[in-house]
């Protein structure tokens, strides 16, 4: 995720987003009942570490911490809102998580959000992230529902990028069903917006982007 890009959209929520962090350098339907399926685990033979760059490492560390992070905003959020988009999606994003997890895991990396509680980095960017998300989402239901919409959107296209620096088949195939389930979660929160008689502006993604995502149906990402 590009934080400076993702903090300064966070004023779409409150114009203290940007003052506070200007300088940090599955869920589906209406009701929110769908996973999204996504595989938790890599293949079982160890990897090489000396096969991927120093870039698809840095990738990975940054991913598993990002998942956790939506992860953790959801679970928060249904804590306090009570809407089973949250809930549903939180789940989701634990095998988010877990499917990065698995990747280090193969490859004998280190895991950044070892031992943290919910709510807890250890990169400290992401840890005033998650302050500053979460604070947005609690003014109202539908703040809550549009910190969702903006997480997957940006998710959507900082995992496209990664994509594009890697040729790594596990990381790819994991990158795609992630992809997959942020497709899902964000059609999820635009129906739970639009339900609500809200018509979310894409903020990170392009119109032509949020536009062909809304259209399509939500589909089950496994395999």
């Amino acid at each position: 995720m590009r934080r400076k890009d993702f903090l300064r959209y966070t004023a779409v929520f409150g114009g203290s987003a940007a003052a506070i962090l200007s300088g940090c350098g599955g869920g589906g339907g209406t009701a929110g009942t769908l996973g999204d399926g996504v595989a938790v685990s890599a293949a079982s033979a160890a990897g090489d570490p000396s096969s991927l760059t120093a870039e698809e490492i840095a990738a990975l560390r940054t991913m598993r911490e990002e998942e956790k992070l939506a992860h953790d905003v959801y679970a928060a959020l249904f804590a306090l809102w009570g809407l089973a988009v949250f809930d549903n999606i939180a789940a989701s994003e634990s095998e988010h998580t877990a499917a990065i997890l698995a990747l280090l895991v193969k490859y004998g990396l280190d895991d950044p959000a070892a031992g943290k509680a919910p709510g807890e980095f250890e990169d400290a960017h992401l840890q005033a992230l998650y302050d500053q998300l979460l604070a947005s989402g609690r003014t109202d239901e539908i703040a809550a529902l549009k910190v969702g919409a903006l997480i997957e959107e940006t998710d959507i296209r900082d995992i496209n990028a990664k994509k594009a620096v890697t040729d790594n088949a596990d990381i790819l195939r994991t990158y795609d069903h992630l992809l997959c389930g942020s497709t899902n979660h964000l059609r999820a929160f635009n129906e739970q917006l639009l339900a609500r008689g809200v018509t979310y502006v894409p903020q990170v993604i392009t119109q032509e982007e949020w536009d062909a995502i809304a259209s399509a149906e939500a589909v089950v990402c496994g395999g």
